[in-house]
């Protein structure tokens, strides 16, 4: 498919729904009819957003949106792209448009960080005494982060503030910046950031993906690529250089692939290139190769002799690499 002809479209607006289960059906309806595909939540506090289609359905998705008044000026980030990046349409009511699992729920409209441009941005994280804070997944992070950033260890974004209350002591009396994919978590961490008593919060407007489209900032101080949640899995940030920071799980040598570990129990987002897919059966650990729910060995079609003949392969590759 000819690139530029698909889009994708990255959006989200904190905004009072009166009746997010009617809204929902009629707005899936809608899309179903433009033939658009994606994810999209909506909530009593808004709406959140990844859809993806031609140029023609992407316009006509956002001309339908902005026609609602709740939506009129909604920001669209724009992505070109080579066909679709989700396979269906989902349009869900959920209690939150973001789970952050507040007991006292923060109103971004309300309360939350100075919005910083991503010019501003790119000098205020050169600054003496500031720390940036990355509010994305740890798995999002190893893909790739702003230089010097802080790698929260959290798989959920709803576990972030608590990791924050356990490490409090490394930020106090600093100043803060923070930063997500598009703009959307920062919204409300950066409220909850001032809640707990820390003055000086900023927050990256529009998220990584605007920064690396700046014609300033250009994705400077951005090493990796960005993680983003469809089929593409990662895009490029930093126009003028790029340094790989992605790790094989398996060997340690630079990667920035992508995949999920074939224990269904487990799941996990493993970086690792093919060749090392195909060699350790796609599966993080020992634990997970061996687990009768291992979908490698179903996909490939393996009998057990081939599956004991691989272990063996496994173990004798890990003898040599030992040994050497």
């Amino acid at each position: 498919m000819e690139k530029g002809k698909y889009r994708v479209l990255l959006f989200y607006k904190y905004v009072m729904v009166e009746d997010p289960v009617t809204f929902v059906a009629e707005h899936l309806k809608s899309c179903k009819e433009i033939d658009l595909k994606g994810r999209i939540h909506v909530g009593t506090e808004g709406i959140n957003g990844t859809c993806s289609g031609t140029v023609e359905q992407t316009d006509a998705y956002m001309e339908l949106l902005r026609s609602d008044a709740h939506f009129a000026d909604v920001v669209f980030k724009i992505d070109e792209a080579d066909g679709h990046a989700f396979k269906k349409m989902h349009v869900r009511a959920r209690k939150e448009i973001l789970n952050m699992s507040l007991e006292d729920d923060i109103n971004p409209n309300e309360l939350t960080g100075n919005y910083l441009e991503p010019e501003e941005f790119f000098k205020k994280m050169q600054e003496e005494d500031t720390v940036v804070i990355d509010a994305r997944n740890d798995y999002e992070f190893d893909l790739g982060h702003f230089r010097g950033a802080v790698r929260p260890d959290i798989e959920n974004f709803r576990d972030l503030p608590q990791w924050i209350r356990e490490n409090k002591e490394q930020f106090d009396g600093k100043k803060i910046l923070t930063y997500c994919t598009g703009g959307i978590r920062c919204e409300k961490f950066s409220g909850w950031l001032i809640r707990e008593g820390f003055e000086d919060v900023g927050q990256l407007h529009g998220g990584i993906v605007t920064y690396g489209k700046d014609s300033v900032a250009k994705g400077q101080l951005w090493d990796g690529q960005c993680y983003v949640f469809d089929e593409r899995i990662a895009v490029p940030i930093n126009q003028v250089e790029h340094v790989i920071v992605g790790r094989d799980h398996f060997d340690g040598t630079p990667c920035e692939r992508y995949v999920n570990c074939a224990n269904p129990v487990c799941n996990a987002k493993i970086i690792c290139s093919e060749e090392n897919e195909h060699l350790y059966m796609r599966s993080c650990t020992d634990e997970c190769r061996t687990h009768p729910r291992n979908r490698y060995f179903v996909e490939h079609d393996m009998t057990v002799e081939e599956y004991d003949a691989r272990l063996k392969a496994i173990e004798k590759h890990r003898n040599e690499v030992h040994v050497g």
